[in-house]
């Protein structure tokens, strides 16, 4: 697998304090659409090796840093360079090429 999950507890060392820019997929488990793009977050984690950290996060299971990123629907995609903010994009529109949009300028 080319992501990885994050929980509250290691959202810092492994999101806020990469070196390279991130991409987080805010999911759940019963969120027919987060499953449908899990492939697609695949593909791009496997393109964008090295440049590209791809990682998923329940937000039932995450509430904090959800509500931190004022999470209110699901997926939520957000792209994080430095620690701070630089992309967002809610819903699976898109697909594959509309995830390569959300993250292309960033890298």
């Amino acid at each position: 697998m080319n992501t990885s999950d994050v929980t509250d507890a290691n959202f810092e060392a492994e999101v806020l304090r990469s070196n390279i820019p991130v991409l987080i997929d805010f999911w759940g488990p019963n969120c027919a659409p987060c499953k449908a793009i899990a492939p697609h977050l695949e593909t791009l984690a496997g393109e964008k090796d090295g440049k590209l950290k791809v990682v998923k996060m329940n937000v039932h299971q995450n509430m904090r840093t959800a509500m931190n990123y004022k999470i209110m629907t699901m997926p939520t995609f957000v792209v994080l360079k430095g620690g701070r903010e630089v992309a967002r994009q809610q819903g699976v529109a898109g697909g594959l090429d509309g995830l390569r949009k959300l993250v292309g300028h960033h890298l």
